[in-house]
């Protein structure tokens, strides 16, 4: 048998023998010159691949995937068996117009008040202004989109000039932000604006396309191999909405990361405490919300790439299920585990921007057959009754296991005053597999990416990605066509895991990250790091959703000792985001304290 393991077919699988086992990516921490000296030998033929399969082997990779009968066969595509419909809803056509599925949005919300809004107690705790703060300034000439375009480009000058580069954008073009702030100021004179988000300020991350911007993806060399001449299809359906978007936010380069650190512009602060990282890779994204900027952004999400910011920023991020938002015009439209995903603020703003970029491809439409689109009528009369009918599934072993007991202590009491306040029952789950699943992620997620890079390293571009960047490569490009097909028969192993899961419960809850916003070592400002037991801790509760195409959801639910945002994940059933954006407006208005980031800018009123 020498070292042959079997898995025990999924559905034989005793959840009673099932045992949590604590694990820690097992490779070095390397800034400055070790960073640079690894990368050297890994890159050299031969030993280079010794030393990765040495690495692979100690982090049970070459077990798991090639010592390792797997049962079940290959998924390569998240699959789903058909959905019940979700309660009190309104449901969109997606092949709509955008405007119109905001504006149906709108009447889901529960009523605005300008009063309190804009009463101008100073007493009051902090705020960030919401979408429809914006819409009632500029209808009450309060203020105009262009008065307001001025005091961002203000900031982001600012921004632009400190000392080391901590950019927020990598492309911005103050005159562009101001003759699409002019038309939308023209808009309201006449009284036509085009929606709700008319002249809203919003940044796309590096690797959505937003004419006429290039795209490069956090990288210096992207936009000499892939032009941009159009809007990603979510980008045009924002600007039919008069969204003024403000240039290409930062990133962690090639999305490969998950601390945000980007040696090629710059890295993005965390707004709470600018020596720390804001997480990523849709870095800049988050932090630009977080400070009061933008009032949202749009990510993309392929191993917790928007949650992972979020959580550490203190906004609220959403990775829809798979295929749910068209990827066309995105770098990682061809993979399988990406999504484009909204950032806000506040769930109003975000459920306000998911339903203008909402609507899959037709041929997504045809092979995944999704369920309809819908947002929660926050106004239902039943609407608290079917929260208190919520399952939230909490497998205790996974959820406790964080760096610090404040990130469960905290998601923990948000669970109680779910449970007394609409009497929501928290249900003790087991997920089976988490190892398996974190690998069939990574050798998915790495292989696509290495197949869609691969031309370009071979004709000399490997040489200008950052160091940590090259690193990733050389693991992926390590992975053999028998290891991907392994890891989508894990894919199928743990759809069965989490669709068993979802008999029982509604929506699995864990906290977001398994640690705080680190603090950015300062032999990592210039040439990157590699930190993979960073990385451990801020993937181990997001990549799930990932590998099975789920949607979930960040919500901020308070902070640790050092004052550092926490989030709280929501995971749900396939196309059940309406579920999601319900169950997170009320742990929303369950968590309302929220402290001013440090770095905070008052672009509507300064």
């Amino acid at each position: 048998m020498g070292n042959k393991r079997f898995l025990v077919p999924a559905e034989e699988l005793d959840l009673s023998t099932v045992k949590y086992k604590l694990e820690e990516a097992k490779a070095p921490h390397l800034t400055g010159f070790g960073l640079k000296f690894f990368v050297r030998i890994i890159e050299t033929p031969m030993i280079g691949s010794f030393i990765m399969s040495l690495l692979k082997k100690q982090n049970r990779i070459v077990e798991l995937l090639q010592q390792t009968v797997i049962p079940e066969s290959p998924m390569f595509r998240p699959e789903y068996p058909p959905q019940e419909s979700e309660l009190a809803v309104v449901t969109f056509d997606e092949d709509g117009k955008p405007e119109e599925r905001v504006s149906l949005t709108l009447e889901c919300l529960p009523q605005y008040d300008p009063a309190k809004c804009w009463n101008g107690d100073t007493n009051q705790t902090f705020r960030y202004w919401k979408i429809r703060d914006y819409a009632h300034a500029y209808r009450s000439r309060i203020a105009t989109p262009s008065m307001v375009a001025e005091h961002v480009i203000s900031v982001l000058e600012e921004f632009s000039c400190k000392k080391p580069a901590m950019p927020l954008l990598i492309s911005f073009n103050a005159e562009e932000v101001r003759k699409q702030a002019a038309a939308s100021t023209k808009r309201f004179a006449e009284g036509n604006p085009l929606s709700i988000l008319d002249g809203i300020f919003m940044a796309i991350k590096d690797d959505i396309d937003c004419y006429p911007h290039p795209s490069n993806g956090g990288t210096t060399w992207m936009h000499e191999v892939r032009p941009v001449s159009e809007d990603a299809v979510s980008v045009s359906k924002l600007r039919r909405c008069g969204v003024i978007f403000v240039g290409k936010a930062n990133m962690h380069e090639l999305g490969m990361g998950t601390t945000g650190n980007n040696p090629n512009y710059g890295t993005t602060r965390n707004p709470h405490a600018v020596d720390r990282y804001t997480g990523g890779s849709s870095s800049g994204p988050a932090a630009i919300v977080a400070s009061g900027i933008c009032s949202a952004a749009l990510g993309t999400d392929g191993g917790g790439s928007v949650r992972i910011p979020c959580s550490l920023c203190g906004v609220v991020g959403l990775k829809t299920t798979y295929a749910r938002v068209d990827m066309e015009g995105s770098l990682c439209g061809g993979g399988t585990v990406e999504i484009i995903g909204p950032i806000a603020s506040s769930v109003e703003d975000l459920m306000l921007v998911y339903s203008a970029i909402l609507g899959s491809s037709l041929a997504d439409r045809i092979s995944l057959k999704p369920s309809p689109p819908c947002v929660p009528n926050l106004l239902a009369y039943d609407s608290s009754d079917i929260l208190g009918s919520l399952r939230l599934g909490k497998y205790t072993e996974w959820f406790n296991d964080v760096y610090s007991t404040n990130i469960s202590d905290k998601c923990d009491e948000v669970l109680e005053l779910l449970s007394k306040s609409y009497n929501c029952e928290v249900v003790e789950i087991v997920v089976p597999d988490l190892h398996e699943m974190r690998t069939a992620h990574v050798v998915s997620i790495g292989s696509e990416c290495a197949c869609s890079l691969n031309p370009d390293c071979d004709d000399g571009k490997l040489e200008r990605l950052t160091y940590d960047t090259r690193i990733s490569m050389a693991l992926f490009k390590s992975f053999t066509a028998a290891d991907y097909v392994a890891a989508q028969c894990l894919r199928r192993r743990m759809m069965y895991h989490l669709m068993e899961i979802f008999k029982k419960v509604d929506i699995i809850v864990t906290p977001t990250t398994g640690m705080t916003a680190p603090i950015i070592p300062s032999g990592a400002i210039q040439d990157g790091e590699s930190n993979m037991q960073v990385t451990g801790y801020l993937m181990k509760f997001v990549a799930i959703a990932n590998l099975l195409g789920l949607p979930a959801i960040s919500v901020p639910v308070g902070y640790d000792k050092e004052g550092l945002p926490i989030g709280l994940q929501l995971i749900g059933r396939p196309w059940a985001e309406a579920t999601l954006l319900r169950l997170a407006s009320a742990v929303e208005e369950l968590c309302p304290l929220k402290k001013k980031p440090a770095s905070f800018f008052d672009v509507l009123q300064s």
